[in-house]
């Protein structure tokens, strides 16, 4: 199981505040049959280099790699990277990728977006050195009209949702119904902390095995192993 949204690393931003959380996020992940994480830290244009957070983000994870075991999850590195106008022109996107791809994970405002906004997507979609994947989009599936979605949808843009849209019982059927309807590409656990904001992906995997059956989650997990195949070179899922 891929985990495409985490805040694992230690000390990069709101989630995982010391070494010692971060080993004990990674126990219920490999708990939960996760085996591959993404790291995504937040990056934020306006407040940062993309040199400085880049930085920032190897001796986190190199200070957490010196207390990992051959049994935690595989780490990758990538970022959760907030929208901005003009994001399109920014010459280091590509340096913000997840580890060795294309895939671009990408946070949206939690508003209605401007016509702008859409076409910028559709713009980035289309670039050759780049794979967009939208962050959480549960949370602005209300702000936009069906023919926003349909427009996003048809220009190869890959849409991930949190663990905890399946885990929690008021939005599980809106969940339920994206999945079947294809409207969901890759999950992840957007996993903060050991408290309040937890990894739930076995919780998701298992509302989901009840609703669609084994062979759903079979086919889920083997889109995700492509997906990660087909974007980074070199790929090779062990075991």
């Amino acid at each position: 199981m891929i985990d495409w949204h985490s805040h694992i690393l230690p000390g990069m931003d709101d989630g995982s505040r010391s070494v010692a959380e971060s080993l004990s996020i990674l126990k219920m992940m490999c708990e939960q049959g996760i085996d591959i994480v993404v790291a995504t830290p937040h990056f934020y244009a306006n407040d940062e280099a993309v040199d400085v957070f880049l930085e920032r983000r190897k001796e986190s994870y190199d200070q957490l790699l010196k207390h990992m075991s051959p049994d935690n999850p595989k780490l990758l590195l990538g970022a959760e990277v907030r929208y901005y106008q003009g994001i399109s022109r920014m010459s280091d996107l590509n340096r913000l990728c997840i580890q060795g791809s294309k895939l671009f994970l990408l946070e949206m405002p939690f508003s209605k977006w401007t016509e702008y906004t859409v076409r910028e997507l559709v713009e980035l979609a289309g670039s050759k050195n780049l794979t967009v994947v939208l962050a959480h989009i549960e949370r602005y599936l209300k702000f936009q009209s069906r023919s926003v979605w349909d427009r996003l949808y048809e220009s190869g843009i890959l849409m991930q949702v949190n663990a905890n849209f399946f885990a929690d019982i008021t939005t599980r059927r809106k969940a339920l119904s994206l999945l079947k309807n294809n409207a969901v590409h890759l999950v992840g656990s957007d996993s903060h902390n050991t408290t309040s904001r937890t990894p739930r992906m076995a919780k998701a995997f298992e509302v989901v095995q009840k609703k669609m059956g084994k062979d759903f989650i079979a086919q889920m997990n083997e889109y995700s192993y492509s997906v990660m195949q087909k974007n980074i070179k070199n790929f090779i899922m062990e075991g």
